[in-house]
């Protein structure tokens, strides 16, 4: 194998590795484990500064697009997110690039002793050892402190309080929207889910959040009180002052903290991208000068223009047109069903989607049904996806709509829907459901080469 067949079989090993420990789907409440780990390492999440971000919806594209502004102003940047679309690498980005397998395989390799003190020390007082998410995140650490990075935009896994991120401490804590969502490991009310998302709030930090339900918005505002931290909400302190439609994504005008930034390209599609802009700006003018100094409107013009959010309204295919969306609950998929409304002037749409097992796949559907054509149940590789019979039973029982179809693969489900929309010049295809069947369908796309648009 030549040098890079090497690295690459190296950087897919971490992720085999990884894998072998408790699945993501398995998230221990508990912070102790993780914290030994970095502490054993020196602590290298304390080597940077942090922004931390939370919520349920919006989080990814929030914490890409803060930190492309970021590196427009030239400090070199980590981001860590999660899951993946294609490549575990695509998690912990440095400097607006996939971390390279050497660096990947390297930092393992560091890192992999003091994991296994720490897995030695759980299994002696009878607990599980480091999970996957655990093991990952002390990883992303590690690869963040060796690069170096000058800042990390780190996304949380799940809730917050016990949330393994949770060992770094946020310089900004960013809420985006918070709704339902993991219920059964957060919490039956918005309530007490926000509670949980706002133990990522430590001792005199600068608290940065979307709109909330007005529940939400009381736990933030006491967990900011406790912590005497300062907290910046929207629309009091920041907000959108207008977007329009434009070709390729949408021109926004926001206010931010500090000074109002004016008709900013922003290659992203639909009115809730406009919402993450204005957060992920609102957050680097916290970062940076504590919302009290004006950016550079220049550098926010570059760092939104070169925003990019894989996975969330992204074409992935053209004649027909195909679209990807990671909406995977109710309140994600209102929101790309509004987005098609509003930026796209499909005449009929295909849906093809799968859902994961813990989700709320009733609650989809009937989002995507007042838009939808035909439906395509099927399911991605995932262990956690609903069956594609029951799916598709679950969209007959939601929907009454006759045209559904029902495919145990992907690939021929989105096939036989692109067969469909090339019937007419004004069809469309989206796939949709879960993260790991956009993931699928994009690996897809590149492989079967439907040419999408650069």
């Amino acid at each position: 194998m030549s040098d890079s067949e090497d690295f690459r079989a190296a950087g897919d090993a971490v992720y085999q590795a990884l894998l072998s420990r408790l699945g993501e789907a398995s998230p221990q409440p508990r912070l102790a484990p993780t914290r030994r780990a970095v502490e054993l390492l020196g602590d290298p999440q304390r080597a940077y500064p942090i922004i931390h971000v939370t919520g349920t919806n919006g989080k990814t594209s929030t914490s890409r697009i803060a930190e492309s502004i970021l590196r427009a102003y030239g400090l070199r940047t980590g981001l860590f997110t999660s899951p993946h679309l294609v490549r575990f690498n695509e998690r912990i980005m440095i400097d607006g690039e996939a971390i390279g397998d050497e660096a990947l395989a390297r930092n393992w390799d560091d890192i992999q002793p003091y994991l296994e003190i720490v897995d030695s020390e759980l299994e002696t007082a009878g607990e599980l050892p480091l999970t996957f998410f655990e093991a990952m995140t002390v990883l992303a650490f590690a690869c963040f402190a060796d690069a170096p990075v000058d800042v990390a935009v780190i996304e949380v896994g799940m809730g917050g309080e016990w949330d393994s991120t949770n060992v770094g401490d946020g310089q900004v804590a960013v809420f985006t929207p918070i709704s339902l969502d993991h219920t059964n490991r957060l919490g039956n009310t918005v309530a007490e889910i926000a509670r949980t998302k706002s133990g990522i709030i430590k001792p005199a930090a600068d608290v940065v959040s979307a709109v909330q339900p007005a529940e939400a918005l009381r736990e933030l505002k006491h967990a900011s009180e406790l912590t005497e931290s300062t907290l910046a909400t929207q629309p009091e302190a920041f907000d959108v002052v207008r977007t329009s439609v434009a070709v390729g994504g949408q021109l926004v005008t926001i206010r931010g903290r500090a000074a109002t930034y004016s008709d900013l390209f922003l290659p992203l599609y639909g009115d809730h991208q406009a919402q993450n802009a204005a957060v992920a700006v609102a957050a680097v003018e916290t970062f940076l000068g504590r919302g009290t100094m004006p950016l550079n409107s220049e550098l926010v013009e570059e760092g939104l223009a070169e925003a990019t959010s894989p996975g969330r309204l992204q074409l992935i295919g053209i004649e027909p047109t195909v679209l990807v969306d990671a909406a995977h609950n109710p309140s994600g998929a209102a929101t790309l069903a509004a987005a098609l409304r509003t930026y796209f002037d499909f005449d009929e749409i295909a849906f093809v989607i799968g859902v994961l097992v813990d989700k709320d796949a009733v609650g989809i559907i009937r989002e995507f049904a007042p838009l939808a054509t035909r439906f395509y149940a099927t399911q991605s590789g995932s262990e956690r996806a609903i069956d594609h019979e029951v799916l598709g039973d679950l969209v007959l029982a939601a929907t009454n709509a006759e045209s559904t179809y029902v495919f145990a693969d992907l690939g021929e489900a989105i096939e036989e829907a692109r067969e469909w929309a090339s019937e007419s010049p004004r069809r469309a295809v989206v796939v949709t459901g879960s993260i790991t069947l956009v993931g699928d369908a994009m690996a897809i796309a590149a492989e079967r080469d439907w040419k999408p648009a650069s």
